[in-house]
């Protein structure tokens, strides 16, 4: 008689009967710091860098514009963290019905890095100049509807085209393309046609204006106090010593009494100097801080003006862009004159010059002042070394720790098993 065996149930793999677990991602991960009063419709977008064309992050708020996210963070040496802890609203008196709808409270996060994304805003104009302004093979481009020029970019990306045709945001953007283009009113449709003159234009309208409120504090000491800064020359003995007064008859008459109630050792250092340095050499003094000294008004406001103008070109034009507007900026077109803050800066390049080659190259024993880049460089150096001795120290487990301490005096080496046995004696 034949049974019937119940059927074999296949079994289920090992991982599927588990139940999966989900690893928590870091809360936040990121941290945003985003403008208050902004729309429902505002949004994080992938636009692309008017400078280099990739995606990037950007901020976008029809009613306030587009927005850049600049990282401020501590330096990569020194670890820090941000604790996010909630701030509960407490109510005097709180009633049953809010005491049940009460949520439960939520907990404090940790961010591993002290890292913060603040926005900050972004004129629409550096979008517009890749899109308004001409190819390289097209040449010189033609007056043409904002619309037409979107619809001919065949890649361009799909964020970008949505902030182009946002109707809240489209009278400023038509306003900004209106500020480097030309144009002209065919009916009830505006037509534009980039010009690099009028970009000009405005580039220096926003430099002066962030001149005349203050760059940063680091732009300003690098690239303007540091590159008007005239180097100490050096003066001659003559010049001393025709500058100093005639001494009187009484003056000459303590002087040679001194002169006589000194000892033979006294007067050989006192005589030292001269001898040293003849008459007509030049020696390196600071130069006294005179009015003549001191550099123009109108020239440290040139300077600042070239640094904001640099800083954009760098930050939000394309290389080509650049490039075409530095010309602009050298011919008779500029809208801005240069040429006495150029003067200026070759004088004192001439100056810099002049003092480096009135020193003293024989004076071999003094040691050379290091810059503050080098400095920078050799500290750098120091910390990255100390960094690595730390993690090869931790990177080292407990027991090589107990081994490197155990005494191992009277001990054979590992590789003396390994080697040839002795012959044996006949």
């Amino acid at each position: 008689m034949k049974t019937r065996s119940a059927p074999v149930s296949k079994a289920k793999p090992e991982d599927e009967t588990k139940a999966k677990t989900l690893i928590a991602a870091e809360k936040p991960s990121k941290t945003f710091i985003l403008p208050s009063s902004t729309s429902d419709n505002a949004r994080l977008l992938s636009l692309p860098d008017p400078q280099s064309g990739k995606l990037t992050r950007y901020f976008f708020c029809p009613n306030r514009g587009i927005y850049e996210f600049t990282v401020v963070a501590p330096p990569a040496h020194l670890a820090r963290s941000i604790l996010f802890a909630p701030h509960p609203r407490e109510t005097p008196n709180p009633s049953e019905e809010e005491k049940e709808n009460t949520e439960p409270p939520v907990q404090a996060s940790i961010t591993k890095k002290a890292e913060f994304l603040v926005a900050t805003p972004i004129d629409a104009m550096f979008f517009m100049v890749p899109l308004l302004g001409p190819s390289p093979k097209s040449g010189r481009s033609l007056f043409q509807p904002l619309d037409d020029i979107i619809d001919s970019q065949d890649d361009l990306p799909k964020h970008l085209r949505q902030v182009l045709y946002d109707v809240e945001f489209r009278s400023s953007l038509l306003a900004r393309a209106e500020a480097i283009s030309e144009v002209v009113e065919a009916g009830d449709e505006k037509m534009f046609r980039f010009n690099e003159t009028k970009l000009v234009q405005e580039l220096v309208t926003k430099a002066e204006r962030m001149a005349e409120r203050g760059l940063p504090a680091s732009l300003e000491e690098r690239f303007v106090r540091q590159a008007l800064a005239t180097p100490l020359m050096s003066v001659k003995r003559e010049d001393v010593a025709t500058s100093q007064e005639p001494l009187s008859e009484s003056q000459e008459s303590v002087s040679k009494s001194g002169e006589r109630q000194d000892s033979p050792s006294t007067v050989g250092t006192t005589a030292t100097p001269s001898v040293t340095t003849p008459a007509g050499e030049s020696t390196p003094v600071p130069e006294p801080p005179s009015e003549e000294s001191t550099v123009p008004d109108h020239i440290t406001q040139l300077l600042r003006i070239s640094t904001a103008l640099s800083f954009m070109k760098e930050s939000y034009l394309p290389p080509a862009m650049a490039a075409r507007l530095d010309e602009i900026l050298a011919s008779a077109e500029s809208p801005i004159n240069f040429k006495p803050l150029q003067d200026h800066l070759k004088m004192i390049a001439d100056l810099r010059a002049q003092a480096l080659a009135s020193r003293d190259m024989s004076n071999f024993s003094r040691k050379r002042a290091l810059d503050d880049e080098e400095q920078d460089t050799r500290e750098e150096k120091k910390r990255r070394k100390e960094e690595e001795e730390k993690k090869s120290k931790a990177a080292g487990s407990q027991a090589v720790k107990k081994l490197k301490k155990v005494n191992t005096s009277g001990m054979q080496k590992m590789s003396s098993f390994f080697a040839k046995a002795a012959p044996k004696k006949t």
